[in-house]
C-alpha cells in the first residue's frame, strides 16, 4: 500500500499502482469525470500514470491553470492528428499550450493552408474527439526514437532528440497519431467537447529568421460548447480592444521597420501616458522613501560577468560592442547598475533599508517570432527599484511593496489579481539557479511567510524562479477577463556577495545585505498596453493624452473657443481646439472617436453668457458652467485620479 497526500493534509492508502483516476473514481465518479491530470509530489503528471510511491497529490481539473494547460496541449495533438489526415506527409515541431488555447508548428511542404482548411481541420477534429481515444504513453529508448523520426524523415523532431539524452524521451499516442512529447495529457480525446480554430500564421523555425518559415495554427477548446460561446464573444470584444489597433487610432506609438521590430516609437499622446504614469510612480516611491538614481545604457562585460547575467541570461541579451579593446552590452537589466550605486560609498545599518528607483531604460533580444505590439518588445522603460536591506527589515519592506502594488490596483480598477510564488528547483542548482540550497529554502519561506501573513492571494509555481533567488510575478486581468503578467518582485540572495555589498552592522561587523527587486508598474511598454485594452482606450481624465477639446460651433466664435483653452492650460489641462471647418456634429462625432474625455461646446449664447456647454465623453450632455465651476469640477477627479 503507499499513502497519498492530499491538499487539505488528509492521508488515505491505496493500493501501488493506483492512477491519480482511481484515486478520484474513490471520492466520486463525478468528481473523476472532471480529473484531466495530477499534481504528483509538485510534478503534472498524467491522470492515467500509476503512482508507485508515497505522495502529495492534487487532482486537475479545468478551474486549475495546469488542468486548462493540460487540456490545451492535448488539444494540440488532437489538431495534429487531424492535420495528418488532410495533409499527408506534414512534419510538426512543437505544439504547446498558450495563454488562451493552443498552436503547432508544421511544415506542409509546398502546400498552404486557407480559412476553408481550418473550416474542414475542425470537422475532423470533432469526429476524432468522439472517438475517445487514450493518450497513452511511452517510454522510449534514444535509438529507437531516432530510429522512428529517421525512417519518417522527420528533421524537426531529430532535432528535438539531440538534447535529449536515454530516460528522458516518452511519445504519446492518440488514435492514429504518434509524438514525440514529454506530456502530460488527459485521459482521452472525450474530455474535448468544443473547438475552435482561430487562426493561421507562420513562423520561423525555432524563431530565427535565418531558418524555414513553418505554418502555424492556433486554436483554443473547451470542456462544454457554452464555455466556448462566452470566449468568442469575449474574443469579439478583445478584438475592438486590440492595444495595436488603439494605440494607432489614438496616436498612442508606431512601429518602424526602418527603426527596427520591437522598438517603440511613442508619439505626443503615448509621451503624455508614459510623462502621468512616472508622475504617479515618482510621488509614490518618494513618500515610500526611496531616492531616485539615473545610470547608463550600456556597460562593460565584466559587470554582467560578475552580476551572472551573461552566463545566465546572454540570449536575451543584444550583442557585445568592441570598443577600446572592451566589450561593452546594451544593458538587459538594472539591477548591476545599482549594485555599484549601493558600493559607491560606505554604508551603515543605520543606511539601511536604502531603495534605489529609476524608471530604466533597458533592452532585451528577444526573438522575431515572439514580438507581440507593446507586450514583447526590446527596447522598454522599466519602473524599477532595488532594495537593501537586512533580514530583520526583510518582512517590512516586501509587505511595502505588495500594498504598493495593491495602491496601484484600486486607481487602475483592477479587482482581480494574484501572485505567483515561483520557487527553484532543487535538480537544476548550478545550472538554472544559483547553488545556494540553504539560501534558497530560507529565502523562499521569507516571501512564503509575507504573503501568508498579509491573507495574499499567491500560487505557487515551481522552476520559474530567478537564477538568484525567488520572485513574485503579478498576475492581473483587465474588464474583460484577459489575464496579463504586470511585473515582478524577486528575492535576490546572491547579488550582495557576487559585487561584495556590505554595510556595518550594529555589532561594528560587515554584512551582506539581502536586495529586493521590485517593479510594480512593469513597463511603460507592456503596462500601457495593458491600459488600452483594461481601458479599451478611454483612459480616465487624470491620465488622458487630451482631457479637453473645446469645439466651436463656427468659426464666429473661434477667438473664444481659444480663450477657453487658454485658461484650461493655465489650470495645467491639456486643452485642444478644433478649429476645423466643420458641422458640429462632426466635431462631437470625430472628438467621441478620440476618446478625449470632456468637449467644451461653444457658440453664441456660451459667449455672451461667458460659459460653456458641457459634454462627456459617452455619456453625452453635461450642462451649461461658467468655466470656473467646470475647472473646479475636474480638478477634484484630477487630484483623485479617479478611474472614471
Amino acid at each position: 500500500m503507499i499513502n497519498i497526500t492530499f491538499p487539505d493534509g488528509a492521508t488515505r492508502q491505496y493500493e501501488k499502482g493506483s492512477t491519480a483516476l482511481d484515486i478520484a473514481k474513490s471520492i466520486s465518479e463525478g468528481l473523476a469525470r472532471k480529473v484531466l491530470a495530477a499534481s504528483v509530489n509538485g510534478q503534472v503528471r498524467d491522470a492515467t500514470r500509476p503512482i508507485n510511491e508515497d505522495a502529495s497529490i492534487k487532482l486537475l481539473t479545468w478551474s486549475d491553470n495546469e488542468g486548462k494547460s493540460t487540456f490545451w496541449h492535448s488539444s494540440a495533438h488532437l489538431m495534429a492528428e487531424a492535420v495528418e489526415s488532410l495533409f499527408p506527409g506534414v512534419k510538426f515541431w512543437v505544439g504547446p499550450p498558450v495563454e488562451n488555447g493552443f498552436y503547432y508548428d508544421m511544415d506542409l511542404g509546398d502546400r498552404k493552408m486557407t480559412e476553408e482548411d481550418l473550416v474542414a481541420l475542425e470537422k475532423k477534429m470533432n469526429e476524432l474527439a468522439k472517438k475517445n481515444s487514450s493518450y497513452v504513453r511511452k517510454e522510449m529508448p534514444k535509438n529507437d526514437a531516432v530510429k522512428y523520426f529517421t525512417d519518417k524523415g522527420d528533421e524537426y523532431k531529430l532535432d528535438l532528440l539531440s538534447n535529449l539524452n536515454d530516460g528522458e524521451i516518452t511519445f504519446y499516442t492518440q488514435g492514429n497519431f504518434t509524438d514525440l512529447c514529454r506530456g502530460p495529457h488527459i485521459p482521452n480525446t472525450g474530455f474535448i467537447k468544443a473547438i475552435k480554430l482561430t487562426s493561421i500564421a507562420g513562423a520561423y523555425w525555432k524563431g530565427d529568421e535565418k531558418n524555414k518559415m513553418l505554418t502555424r495554427v492556433y486554436g483554443v477548446t473547451f470542456p462544454a460548447q457554452k464555455e466556448l460561446d462566452e470566449y468568442l464573444l469575449m474574443l469579439e470584444e478583445a478584438k475592438k480592444r486590440d492595444h495595436r489597433k488603439l494605440g494607432k487610432e489614438l496616436g498612442i506609438f508606431t512601429m518602424d521597420d526602418d527603426v527596427g521590430p520591437g522598438l517603440a516609437l511613442w508619439l505626443p499622446n503615448g509621451t503624455v501616458v508614459i510623462e502621468e504614469l512616472e508622475k504617479l510612480a515618482k510621488e509614490t516611491e518618494l513618500a515610500g522613501g526611496y531616492k531616485r538614481v539615473v545610470t547608463p545604457h550600456i556597460a562593460k562585460e565584466n559587470l554582467y560577468l560578475t552580476s551572472g547575467h551573461l552566463p545566465y541570461y546572454k540570449e536575451s541579451m543584444f550583442p557585445a560592442m568592441e570598443l577600446e579593446g572592451q566589450k561593452y552590452y546594451l544593458r538587459a537589466m538594472n539591477c548591476p547598475h545599482h549594485h555599484k550605486i549601493f558600493a559607491a560609498e560606505q554604508r551603515s545599518y543605520k543606511d539601511m533599508p536604502l531603495r534605489l528607483a529609476e524608471y530604466g531604460t533597458c533592452y532585451r533580444y528577444e526573438q522575431s517570432g515572439e514580438l507581440f505590439g507593446l507586450m514583447r518588445v526590446r527596447c522598454l522603460h522599466m519602473n524599477d527599484a532595488h532594495i537593501y536591506c537586512t533580514k530583520e527589515q526583510f518582512y517590512e519592506e516586501f509587505k511595502a511593496v505588495n500594498e504598493m502594488y495593491l495602491k496601484y490596483f484600486k486607481i487602475f480598477g483592477v479587482d482581480k489579481y494574484v501572485m505567483r510564488l515561483s520557487l527553484h528547483d532543487p535538480a537544476k542548482l548550478g545550472k538554472k539557479y544559483v547553488d545556494e540550497p540553504e539560501l534558497w529554502k530560507e529565502t523562499e519561506e521569507l516571501v512564503r511567510d509575507v504573503l501568508i501573513k498579509t491573507k495574499t492571494p499567491f500560487v505557487e509555481v515551481a522552476d520559474e524562479a530567478a537564477f538568484y533567488g525567488p520572485k513574485i510575478d503579478v498576475q492581473i486581468w483587465s474588464i474583460i477577463g484577459r489575464e496579463f503578467t504586470l511585473a515582478t518582485n524577486q528575492v535576490d540572495f546572491a547579488q550582495g556577495r557576487r559585487f561584495k555589498l556590505e554595510f556595518t552592522n550594529h555589532d561594528n561587523k560587515p554584512e551582506t545585505p539581502l536586495i529586493i527587486h521590485r517593479a510594480p508598474l512593469g513597463t511603460h511598454e507592456r503596462f500601457i498596453g495593458f491600459l488600452l485594452e483594461h481601458y479599451a482606450g478611454k483612459f480616465p481624465l487624470w491620465l488622458a493624452p487630451v482631457q479637453v477639446k473645446v469645439l466651436p460651433i463656427s468659426d464666429k466664435f473661434l477667438d473664444y473657443a481659444k480663450t477657453i483653452s487658454r485658461e484650461l492650460k493655465k489650470a495645467d489641462i491639456r486643452a485642444e481646439v478644433d478649429d476645423r471647418n466643420e458641422k458640429i456634429g462632426k466635431k462631437i462625432r470625430d472628438t467621441e472617436l478620440m476618446k478625449v474625455p470632456y468637449m467644451l461646446v461653444v457658440g453664441e449664447k456660451e459667449m455672451n453668457e461667458n460659459k460653456v456647454a458641457v459634454r462627456r465623453q459617452g455619456k453625452g450632455d453635461a450642462g451649461v458652467k461658467s468655466l470656473e465651476e467646470f475647472l473646479k469640477e475636474i480638478a477634484v477627479e484630477i487630484e483623485e485620479r479617479r478611474g472614471e
